[in-house]
């Protein structure tokens, strides 16, 4: 193998049964001209109009005639969708978080619209189409990468809202709008005809329901990677572009989305300027049992309950000291039927860098309130080290943190948080009197905080618990297998796999997946005994073992770390 490989920002998969096409001409070409339904389903953020006007200006340009329905202006009115998706008592005024609404996307309508009886092409457009009787189903989306920043800027509008001026939000976004649209896509998936990836709308990339799930079927039996992203924040650093190359124009690149299951795509096509984007939780809706493995489907259902992602620190500051919500809470209060268990494991540290894990033994509890409402109330800062324990962040050390446990990153890190997939529930302590880009200071949750904080993490509990020393697995000439973290209150372990170099490691899913990130090392290479294929990692990559792969194995051509999470 190769001695070195770059990091791929765009990891590119084959499509396979006729593989993905382009244009709304090849797209709208078999369909019929009269007394045929077209349902076009989707997320809100998509352009719907110019969607509906590229499908009737194809039919016009074979002298057919086109009706459309637009299902957004079927929705209840906005004030019975804002009851139907009322959040719990605890957050009913919260200008941050939401429950997740237990309605589904239909609940959003009074009735159904039905299409009128016309001998022309009738075209359904719209978030929930699909509900309404029709003949051929597409499915058009766009990742929502693309809604989060249209939000951000102000732009469009949350699911059934009006157009009355009034601007969207995150809250509805994060928390109301997308859990509904998943689980509209989920029930709908395999009655797609076509899937539309519309980032270039004026050239959108396209397969048919053949070619999408015979691809996806193909995927959850091999390695594959999820399309990576990076953000800025007001914290973040610049390992992630100035190291890996990614964004090389940003700010800054803070928050690393490797592998987030509500967030991540694949790309499938012969090259990535010429693939379309499926979101991967799509994959693991369709084919459960394969990526996840039985016990794991029989346990999470089809959330894929593991992330990847990256916290960049590194020329940058701190992160907020905060934590996340204990698993009742999290269930009663936001609606999430598990939480958000954590790990670290430090990439990369600045000499001195720390980061903050656990109370002291003597950590007063009603004076650290009293001082972090100080501070979010009237400005006035604070040394959270006098609550919070530091520990150096040694390089390859992997830090534990169980929901409830007060933590952060300090600057000139470069952290791989391991994790359970909830990614959205940070409870804010002290976050440094830092200011957003509109001058504003960024909100803390002490409500939430405190209330979720473990009290009874504290002093040298918090070492001997959360700061494990690694323990042998298994091993082989040349190879070990650690394990590197557990907690009897979380699901998953985290292991690393060392090599020489030239050595080959044979491993096994055992019926679950198998999540690995190359930690150190140029690149190694993954080949399966099942299907005969191999697939290169690089540094820094995240790669997905689906359980149906089974017996696999890991080649370094140098020496290479690798970590891992299984579900136990």
């Amino acid at each position: 193998m190769s001695a070195s490989r770059a990091y791929n920002p765009v990891p590119c998969y084959p499509s396979a049964e006729g593989g993905t096409s382009a244009g709304w001409l090849s797209l709208c070409a078999d369909l019929p001209s009269r007394g045929h339904v077209l349902a076009i389903d989707g997320p809100q953020v998509l352009d719907w109009d110019r969607i509906a006007a590229a499908v009737t200006g194809q039919l016009r340009r074979r002298g057919a005639d086109a009706e459309v329905l637009d299902v957004r202006e079927r929705m209840s009115p906005w004030e019975q969708i804002r009851k139907r998706t009322a959040p719990a008592s605890p957050l009913a005024d919260d200008r941050d978080f939401s429950t997740i609404p237990s309605c589904a996307l239909a609940d959003l309508f009074d009735e159904v619209p039905v299409p009128p009886d016309a001998d022309n092409l009738v075209v359904v457009i719209g978030p929930g189409a699909a509900l309404v009787a029709h003949d051929e189903l597409w499915y058009a989306d766009l990742p929502k990468r693309y809604a989060e920043a249209a939000v951000g800027r102000g732009e469009g509008r949350n699911l059934g809202q009006p157009a009355d001026g009034r601007p969207p939000t995150t809250r509805r976004l994060f928390y109301v709008d997308w859990p509904l649209l998943d689980r509209h896509r989920e029930v709908i998936a395999f009655s797609i005809d076509r899937w539309i990836d519309t980032q270039d709308i004026a050239n959108p990339k396209w397969l048919t329901a053949q070619a999408l799930r015979a691809t996806l079927r193909a995927l959850s039996t091999m390695p594959f990677r999820t399309r990576p992203t990076f953000n800025t924040t007001s914290w973040g650093g610049h390992w992630a572009r100035d190291r890996l190359g990614f964004n090389p124009a940003s700010r800054n690149t803070a928050l690393g989305y490797e592998l987030i299951a509500p967030e991540s795509g694949i790309l499938l096509g012969p090259a990535p300027d010429q693939a379309a984007e499926v979101p991967f939780q799509l994959l693991v809706g369709l084919y459960p049992e394969s990526v996840l493995g039985p016990a794991v489907h029989q346990r999470f259902g089809t959330s894929f309950p593991v992330r990847f992602d990256y916290l960049d620190t590194f020329g940058g500051g701190s992160l907020s000291v905060h934590c996340h919500p204990q698993e009742d809470y999290m269930r009663a209060v936001f609606g999430w039927p598990y939480t958000q268990h954590e790990t670290y494991y430090m990439m990369v540290s600045e000499p001195g860098s720390v980061v903050y894990l656990g109370l002291h033994d003597d950590s007063e509890l009603g004076e650290f309130e009293s001082r972090a409402r100080s501070a979010a109330d009237h400005g006035t800062p604070f040394d959270i080290r006098e609550f919070v324990q530091e520990f150096p962040a040694q390089p390859n050390q992997l830090f534990l943190i169980p929901a409830g446990t007060p933590h952060g990153s300090g600057a000139g890190n470069v952290v791989l948080e391991i994790s359970a997939t909830p990614y959205l529930y940070s409870l804010r302590f002290y976050d440094w009197l830092r200011r957003d880009a509109d001058g504003a200071r960024r909100q803390v949750h002490l409500g939430h905080a405190f209330r979720n904080l473990d009290r009874h993490r504290r002093g040298e509990r918090v070492r001997q618990d959360l700061v494990q020393q690694p323990r042998r697995i298994d091993d082989g000439d040349g190879w070990r297998l650690e394990l590197i973290g557990r907690l009897p209150e979380m699901f998953f372990d985290v292991q690393r796999l060392a090599l020489a170099a030239g050595v080959t490691a044979p491993q096994d899913t055992s019926g679950r997946f198998h999540v690995l990130n190359l930690v150190e090392g140029d690149a190694v290479i993954i080949r399966t005994r099942a299907s005969g294929g191999e697939h290169h990692l690089a540094y820094a990559e995240t790669l997905v073992i689906p359980a149906a792969v089974g017996h696999y194995e890991v080649t370094a051509g140098q020496g290479a770390r690798l970590v891992r999470a299984v579900v136990r």
